[in-house]
């Protein structure tokens, strides 16, 4: 019997990368056997079965954990099976952190799978163990249908290496190259813990398309010239490494009567979308609802059918302006106290240790802002050892960190707050709106009087998502 490190085990692959060979190779070893494709939406284990330990797809359907369950019930030896990135996401999410599974990632050149993949559906033929019955196609590449499935495959992969990673597991990663391999093949036994050694491979199953792909692809010319384009290890993509956000419902605001939701970002303008929300009904500001629990916003939720949830974005440049003016340049803030002086000794940063005076003026105020927008890119890329403040966190991820709740109705930029606020109200059902009030950025240097193309680079430079994820174009006083 195997080593009862693990209950069972998953074959991480694709079609056409191999798996079926695989599985041949481990159902070889005398305690180990591989079901097949028990998750796959036509069929269970393998084309044309429908039913297996008592499940049929149906029952899968609404219990797929349950089948799980009963394979590792019923099973002799290790059981495991083959699992797919479009096969059933909720065995992935019990399988995936559970280190009593074993993790199996078979991978393959994916160009080569794809190719596979179309001569097979050209020819109806999956599986060969007789070369006097082989078929053959040549096939059009679609760069298009390429890109597309191997987005989905890169996504699934990144999802399987950060699962692994979160949780301290490790995986036996093989490659199509390899299944041939009998020494790798005999590794991967001694990982599941399998008393078994293979001394040759399965010989039932055979190669199908062993030709070069230029045999198999009418446009190969074409192929190439679409692939040179494709950025396929993500060069031209902009790493993040801004930390993830928590949702914070207990920030959320709700209005006691009125199907109204508001997911305030700090630094945007919270304090006018709070006066309005109390004048409307005059319940006054301290009547609405907040410092909620998950629990308590499902229920307002359902009380409010209809409701609309929304948060107010504000510029860039004037989000940042407004946390440096309200939370770093004064002294007066003690949760910004030690961020502040950081700020100041470590980084640079050339505001006083007190609040400026009177001799502090427009020039000062750009020269330490525009330092505070370069302090604030090295930040947001974790970089330095200060906190990310919601006040200055990009609103993308903030908006990322409400979703793990709740997904905002609709995303109000502050120049459209006053005619978008109205049109919220009306469609809750509200005869008459309040008016908006604009929020002021407390200083007496208005952004307008320091403003220019230097700070302009500067934020973007910081705020990139912002700006492309949330449509931002350059600030111009409003």
């Amino acid at each position: 019997m195997p080593d009862r490190t693990f209950d069972a085990f998953v074959l991480f692959a694709e079609m056409r990368t191999g798996s079926n060979l695989l599985q041949e190779s481990l159902n070889a070893l005398p305690d180990v056997i591989c079901h097949g494709e028990i998750y796959n939406p036509g069929f269970i284990g393998q084309h044309n079965r429908f039913e297996m330990f008592g499940y049929d797809i149906d029952q899968r359907e609404a219990d797929p954990i349950g089948l799980l369950d009963a394979m590792i019930a019923h099973s002799e030896g290790l059981p495991g099976f083959r699992l797919f990135h479009d096969h059933d996401d909720r065995v992935v999410d019990r399988v995936l952190p559970d280190p009593r599974i074993a993790k199996v990632i078979l991978t393959r050149n994916p160009l080569d799978s794809y190719v596979s993949r179309k001569i097979a559906t050209a020819t109806g033929q999956w599986r060969m163990t007789d070369v006097r019955r082989h078929k053959s196609a040549r096939i059009r590449f679609d760069l298009i249908e390429f890109t597309e499935l191997l987005d989905h495959l890169m996504a699934f992969q990144r999802r399987l290496r950060r699962g692994l990673q979160v949780t301290g597991q490790t995986a036996f990663h093989i490659r199509y190259e390899d299944i041939a391999d009998t020494e790798v093949l005999n590794g991967l036994a001694a990982f599941l813990g399998s008393a078994g050694r293979l001394e040759t491979m399965p010989q039932r199953l055979k190669k199908q398309n062993p030709d070069d792909l230029a045999e198999k692809v009418e446009n190969y010319e074409d192929m190439l010239a679409g692939l040179r384009d494709l950025d396929r290890f993500g060069l031209a993509v902009t790493q993040e490494f801004e930390p993830p956000r928590a949702a914070g419902v207990a920030g959320f605001v709700a209005h006691p009567q009125a199907g109204l939701l508001f997911l305030p970002i700090k630094g945007a303008p919270e304090q006018a979308v709070l006066n309005w929300m109390g004048a409307i009904g005059g319940v006054g500001r301290d009547a609405l609802l907040r410092g909620m629990t998950q629990k308590d916003l499902c229920q307002w939720m359902k009380d409010h059918p209809g409701y609309r949830s929304f948060s107010v974005l504000r510029h860039p440049v004037a989000r940042a302006y407004n946390s440096f003016c309200r939370f770093v340049l004064p002294d007066d803030r003690p949760v910004y106290a030690e961020p502040r002086k950081i700020m100041r000794q470590r980084y640079k940063l050339p505001i006083p240790a007190k609040t400026p005076g009177p001799g502090w003026g427009a020039e000062a105020q750009k020269t330490a802002f525009v330092a505070f927008l370069d302090f604030l890119k090295a930040n947001l890329a974790g970089q330095t050892s200060v906190r990310v403040d919601p006040a200055w966190a990009t609103q993308s991820a903030i908006l990322q960190g409400i979703a793990q709740v709740t997904t905002p109705h609709h995303l109000i930029h502050e120049a459209d707050m006053a005619q978008a606020l109205g049109d919220l109200a009306r469609a809750v059902g509200l005869t008459q709106s309040p008016p908006i009030q604009a929020e002021c950025i407390p200083t007496s240097v208005p952004l307008n009087h320091i403003h220019d193309s230097m700070i302009e680079q500067a934020a973007m430079a910081t705020y990139r998502r912002d700006y492309l994820n949330l449509g931002f174009v350059t600030w111009t006083a409003g």
